[in-house]
């Protein structure tokens, strides 16, 4: 039923899904661009209409009472986002310990326009070992869904490249608040003094 209404609520307001849901039960979906409020809806019926149950993080106090078991419920992963090793590790050992998990995060964390990408997607997949996989919303041509997926190297910036090279011609709904895909560790790498 639900799937019913995702797709007749995309029909109706022009939008078309392209794409496959993957095949792998685990996996890290990075969620952009992420420019409008709008974002979310049309990422949960594409999701939907996919056969998607995506989960997502959010702050440990959002699970409090009385919202905790509700924000549970939709899929929410509660995790301390003030302590970087603690949320990778959280979110690593849902992995270990759940069936299926089709983690959502939008690693831009805001829509207005941030010069680097927040590395925790990145960061999870390559500690779970699971893919890192691509979706879209393309405001431009009003389609969405899934592209592709790789398993994190120890090449951040090749991997990136992939991410770039894949949002490249993607247009959120405000196009000036969606920057390249970068992540601050990259320049770090590229930093580096050769030995």
């Amino acid at each position: 039923m639900l799937k019913l209404l995702a797709r007749t609520f995309l029909r109706l307001t022009g939008w078309q899904i392209e794409g496959e849901r993957p095949e792998v039960k685990h996996y890290v979906m990075v969620a952009a661009p992420h420019t409008s409020n709008w974002d979310f809806i049309y990422m949960l019926a594409m999701a939907t209409a996919m056969g998607i149950k995506p989960r997502w993080v959010g702050k440990h106090t959002m699970f409090r009472w009385p919202f905790g078991g509700l924000m549970r419920r939709l899929g929410g992963i509660a995790v301390n986002r003030r302590s970087p090793s603690t949320f990778v590790k959280t979110v690593v050992t849902a992995f270990e310990t759940e069936p299926e998990l089709e983690l959502l995060i939008p690693p831009e964390g805001t829509r207005s326009f941030r010069p680097f990408w927040k590395s925790g997607f990145y960061r999870i997949a390559k500690a779970a070992n699971v893919p890192v996989v691509l979706s879209y919303l393309d405001f431009g041509r009003k389609v969405g869904g899934v592209g592709p997926s790789f398993i994190p190297s120890d090449d951040v910036t090749r991997d990136m490249d992939i991410v770039r090279n894949f949002y490249a011609n993607i247009h959120g709904a405000y196009p000036d608040q969606f920057g390249t895909p970068i992540l601050r560790e990259e320049q770090r790498v590229t930093s580096e003094p050769a030995t």
